[in-house]
């Protein structure tokens, strides 16, 4: 059960101190009585992250402060590498290197996938790697087929804890794609 290592990350002492005034403890304390068990990106998470076109990462710099990007790209650019491991490749941006300098420092991730028309959300917790092109293989590997932008990193992902979220205050959008293919449909 994914949500059992997210909360024994997330429920810090301080954490569960304002659920315990809240009243939210015993039921969140049931989640972290679960058994450990492997983490694993499931079918499920696997379809939901070969379909984004962006998400955000969260970092935190070496003045403990936090930094949240959003990534975009093609459909697929997240990619799904192994049961445990999620990657993507960089294209050259506005060069101020916030994330990846971060990541020098301290390579815990939190990355939130968002899937807006649907009302779904997917938290992520893991340890990023910084793969240069002494790894040609694995920047490959990350590299989607349509790519037109030089590839100037990777990042690897080792997932430490994965859990789907409450839709309830997410508004649905829909990109400009998602409008004209629903505006198809209703015209036929």
């Amino acid at each position: 059960m994914p949500g059992a290592h997210f909360s024994k990350l997330a429920f810090t002492p301080g954490v569960k101190a304002l659920q315990e005034i809240d009243g939210s403890r015993t039921s969140y304390a049931r989640i972290e009585s679960q058994p450990d068990t492997p983490i694993e990106i499931g079918p499920r998470e696997r379809a939901f992250i070969r379909a984004r076109d962006s998400f955000y990462m969260a970092s935190v710099s070496e003045t403990d402060w936090p930094y949240v990007q959003h990534r975009g790209g093609q459909t697929g650019f997240l990619r799904v590498l192994d049961e445990t491991t999620i990657g993507f490749s960089d294209s050259r941006g506005n060069r101020q290197f916030v994330s990846t300098g971060n990541l020098l420092h301290n390579d815990r991730v939190s990355l939130i996938l968002m899937d807006y028309p649907n009302q779904a959300r997917l938290k992520i917790l893991g340890h990023a790697q910084i793969i240069e092109d002494d790894k040609p293989e694995i920047l490959k590997a990350l590299t989607n087929p349509g790519d037109t932008s030089p590839i100037t990193r990777g990042f690897l992902i080792e997932v430490a804890a994965l859990e789907w979220n409450c839709p309830k205050y997410i508004t649905p959008r829909f990109t400009v794609e998602e409008i004209k293919s629903l505006a198809q449909s209703n015209a036929q």
